[in-house]
């Protein structure tokens, strides 16, 4: 097992969180402490996923939980840009972030769920 710091979804991740933290912290006060701080906590809640992945052995309940964790955060952020807390540029560039990670965690949650088809052929 690679250590969770080691992966490309934990780096692609940390580097979503720094860039999301960046863009909350130009939020206007009256939505820093409501919207952008729901934001930044479902940001940093996906990099513990990752941990909780990575050491656990049954990986396809967490890294489901972490398709519908990525699925909030889009929602999260469309808000903010719908209500002109971010700007178009900013917003296009967290988004092409967030899917980046999105496929990565697709493609982990694929992985797994092939490596059990065998034991529930057999059941």
């Amino acid at each position: 097992m690679a250590h969770y710091d080691t992966l490309p979804i934990y780096k692609a991740t940390y580097d979503f969180l720094l860039r999301v933290m960046h863009a909350v912290s130009h939020f206007p006060r009256e939505y820093k402490y409501t919207l952008g701080e729901r934001i930044q906590e479902e940001c940093i809640e996906l990099v513990i996923m990752i941990y909780k992945v990575n050491v656990t052995k049954s990986k396809v309940a967490y890294l489901k939980r972490m398709d519908e964790q990525i699925q909030l955060i889009y929602l999260l952020l469309r808000i903010s840009h719908d209500m002109k807390l971010m700007p178009t540029e900013k917003y296009a560039g967290i988004v092409e972030m967030a899917d980046g990670v999105a496929v990565q965690a697709k493609g982990w949650l694929r992985a797994n769920e092939k490596m059990r088809e065998p034991d529930n052929a057999t059941a």
